[in-house]
């Protein structure tokens, strides 16, 4: 006789869609924390999707810190499940291999081995006679150099979930599966509940860990998820002779492979240059413990560099190729958090292939999210915000998912590009800078015009770069005579109403309530003081305001607002980015002009001022403002206007700035970048920004600020004393052979004439001109610690301290 179903309840605090490791880490995390009501839903049976053939690597370093913290923590929790549920996990702790056959990978693998030095990991640079001892069955003989990582393993996904199931279960909450949902209900904006083939349960929150199937399940609710399936392979061999007991996990990036022994025998995987997407319709929902037929003749290349690699492969006998699929972002990264779209969706999706070794930290902190409105710690990266529409398209995504596959391994050379789906949004003057030989970059589904006049593709390298000698000519034109950049990629943000400026009052930390026709720098805090967003205001009338905001930024920072706003408010919000059009007119020939093109009144506009005008029959807004630190203005006018404004301007003379000039340029001059720099882990007073605080007014944050009244670390610029010296940023910066920080942003800073960096630091250890260290690629090089920003235009004079220089700053931008 058939055991009855246990009866869905009415309603639940949250709903856990989706049964794969992401799902089973959410609802644990959730029933440890006390949230005893939520249930899980699984259309199949736990595991179904990806999670069941999973590789199951779990190697801890990332390319930040709280996203290693991610997989640390589940590498944590892995190891002491067993313990606490009684499930055995299968976890397996032989550390891992990073092998180089070339130089650039070794520069990579350092690089690597430095970022574990300052996340406090351990992760030793070994030759290729060490690496070889550790896998004997490897041919060495084209290996320059290793990473050894002792801490990393593998564990088993299904085990995995099981134990977490059974802890999940343990506090309360509830899994049901062969319940499939097939509708999600919101009200206002906001998810109510889901409808399932067994009924509909009310909810006030959604965790959507949906693997596979999670773009069309978002968009039941309205939201976008850009993830796409690729078939993903790897090779399992029957057993090897020279193989007893467990490996390390053998990575060879340069062959694309990932390599590591499995019940006696060796499983071979790959991430190949370019993968293979998957129609969606071909996965269907009825697809469980279910893969795709083998592909010898894609997966060949691949068994070429395994063979080289691994010559006992040469007699091993194959039990299969597994072909599954898995589901890829459009930037390689996963997707965490609240959707932009609808209020409490909260996503955990578009796991990259790093669903297993992610998804203990990443369920953590999607349980906190839900709870508390953010993850524990800053994860921009992962931010569902992040992406522009355009790239949520079948077309842009089954482009860019291979791409993204193939990436997995890539060196990450500075400046690299991706190469696929692109040209989504043009900048109004875009034919005009391809007239001018631009190169692209896309940001935010832009292409914007990162420099000039170099024809072909760039030979990416970790040493000077190839654009060098084009950077160096836009910033000389823009600190000599005069520079224009197109700066209508930033988002822009009309509010209106009567109830305009309270909302902004309370949101922004800066007093907003200033005459019209000023403009205003300013922060948005969260409730435990990071900044959230670094903006300008403009005041247009006395309802009426215009936020400029960072390019990537525009999702994030609208929902901010709009989710902020006092209760009932009467007020606006519309994103009228591509309405208009700006440009930024900088250098010290500006004025001459202004003059020139019949709009000297441009000249009499204050400081942090703007004003309405015509410059020959284009109506312009001229903001008195800079972003690189030279005089100039930013010039916004309708987007159809651009090309005659362009024109006016271009005959005058003004050279084009690219957007590395301008990095390099606002890293000389102290200004902060959103991303970079900044984030939500960083408060005002790490970074010099007190001044963008009112302290005459409660806005969200000002509580906790007093906690932050001495912070740990600041930000402080660096000079590098070798001038061939090539800083990226990220990397451990040193005194006294102790690592006290890092740098966050990089570059060559041609007014000053030597690489320059912004670097976040012990508090204790800044000593304005004391000599530290950088280790930029395993190589320690000399720099000295400025509290003031390394240029200025007006002089030696106005080398004051950051907070008083940092008022000059317009608005943080991410590249």
């Amino acid at each position: 006789m058939e055991t009855p179903r246990e009866n869905l309840p009415a309603h639940a605090s949250v709903i856990v869609i989706g049964g794969g490791v992401m799902g089973c880490s959410t609802l644990y995390h959730l029933a440890r924390d006390g949230v005893s009501d939520a249930i899980l839903l699984e259309r199949n049976k736990l595991t179904s999707g990806t999670t069941w053939h999973s590789a199951a690597q779990v190697r801890a370093l990332r390319s930040t810190r709280n996203l290693t913290d991610l997989v640390r923590y589940s590498i944590s929790l892995y190891s002491r499940l067993e313990e606490e549920t009684g499930q055995q996990v299968g976890w397996i702790n032989k550390g891992s291999l990073s092998i180089a056959t070339n130089e650039d990978r070794m520069v990579h693998v350092r690089r690597q081995a430095a970022l574990a030095g300052l996340f406090g990991m351990q992760a030793d640079t070994i030759s290729a006679g060490e690496a070889a001892e550790r896998w004997p069955l490897m041919n060495a003989d084209d290996v320059v150099g290793a990473v050894w990582a002792p801490d990393d393993g593998r564990v088993s996904p299904s085990d995995l979930c099981a134990a977490l199931v059974k802890g999940a279960r343990a506090g309360g909450t509830r899994i049901f599966e062969d319940t499939g949902v097939t509708g999600i209900l919101t009200e206002g904006g906001r998810v109510v509940g889901v409808e399932t083939d067994r009924g509909t349960v009310r909810c006030d929150a959604i965790a959507l860990c949906t693997g596979l199937w999670s773009r069309e399940a978002a968009a039941m609710a309205g939201s976008e998820v850009p993830a796409w399936p690729c078939e993903h392979f790897y090779l399992l061999t029957k057993p090897v002779d020279g193989i007893s007991g467990n490996l390390p996990t053998l990575s060879d990036h340069d062959g694309h492979l990932y390599i590591r022994d499995d019940s006696g025998g060796l499983l071979v995987g790959c991430f190949e240059p370019m993968g293979k997407p998957v129609d969606p319709e071909r996965i269907g929902h009825d697809f469980a413990f279910q893969l795709f037929p083998e592909d010898w003749d894609h997966f060949e290349p691949m068994m070429h560099n395994a063979l080289h690699r691994l010559p006992c492969l040469q007699t091993a006998e194959v039990k299969m190729l597994l072909n599954g699929p898995e589901s890829f972002t459009p930037d390689g990264s996963f997707l965490l958090g609240e959707t932009a779209e609808t209020r409490g969706l909260f996503l955990g999706c578009g796991m990259n292939s790093v669903g297993v070794a992610t998804g203990g930290g990443a369920g953590m902190a999607l349980a906190h999210a839900i709870q508390h409105g953010a993850p524990p710690a800053d994860l921009h990266e992962a931010d569902p915000k992040r992406f522009d529409s355009s790239v949520n398209s079948a077309a842009a995504l089954t482009a860019r998912a291979p791409e993204a596959l193939g990436r997995h391994y890539e060196i990450a050379y500075p400046g690299r590009q991706w190469t696929t789906a692109r040209n989504l949004r043009t900048l109004p003057l875009h034919d005009e800078w391809v007239a001018q030989g631009a190169h692209f970059g896309q940001v935010f589904g832009f292409e914007r015009p990162f420099y000039f006049g170099k024809t072909g593709e760039p030979v990416l390298t970790f040493g000077r770069p190839d654009w060098f000698d084009q950077v160096r000519a836009e910033v000389t034109a823009a600190h000599e005579a005069a520079g224009l950049t197109e700066l209508s990629s930033f988002g822009k943000i009309d509010v209106a109403g009567p109830d305009a400026l309270h909302c902004l009052e309370a949101v922004c930390t800066n007093r907003i309530d200033r005459p019209v026709g000023s403009a205003c720098y300013t922060l948005m805090l969260n409730h435990e003081g990071g900044i959230e967003s670094d903006l300008t205001v403009f005041r247009l009338g006395t309802d009426h305001f215009i936020l400029m905001v960072g390019t990537n930024a525009l999702k994030r920072d609208l929902s901010w607002f709009r989710n902020n706003c006092p209760q009932g408010a009467d007020v606006t919000t519309s994103d009228v980015t591509t309405d208009f059009a700006v440009l930024g007119l900088s250098g010290p020939d500006s004025a001459r002009i202004a003059t020139a093109v019949g709009a000297d009144w441009m000249n009499g506009i204050g400081y942090f001022r703007h004003q309405e005008g015509r410059i020959g029959d284009v109506a312009v807004r001229a903001a008195r403002l800079s972003y690189v630190g030279e005089a100039g203005w930013e010039l916004t006018c309708a987007a159809g206007d651009a090309k005659a404004l362009f024109a006016i301007l271009a005959a005058e003379g003004v050279v084009p700035v690219g957007a590395f000039a301008q990095t390099a340029m606002r890293i000389e001059k102290g200004f902060l970048a959103y991303g970079h720099d900044l984030d939500t882990d960083v408060t005002p007073q790490m970074a010099g920004l007190e001044f963008a605080l009112a302290t005459d007014k409660d806005f969200i944050g000002k509580v906790a600020l007093g906690r932050h009244s001495e912070p740990a670390t600041r930000l402080i610029s660096l000079s590098f004393e070798d001038e061939s010296a090539v800083p990226l940023g990220n990397e451990p910066v040193l005194a006294g052979g102790r690592i006290i920080g890092k740098t966050t942003s990089a570059a060559f800073g041609h007014r000053v004439g030597r690489p320059v960096a912004i670097a976040l630091v012990e508090s204790g250890a800044v000593i304005d001109g004391c000599a530290v260290e950088v280790n930029i690629g395993g190589e320690l090089v000399a720099a000295r610690m400025s509290v003031a920003p390394l240029f200025d235009p007006l002089g030696a004079r106005m080398r004051q301290p950051r907070v008083a220089q940092a008022q000059s700053k317009v608005m943080s931008k991410v590249m």
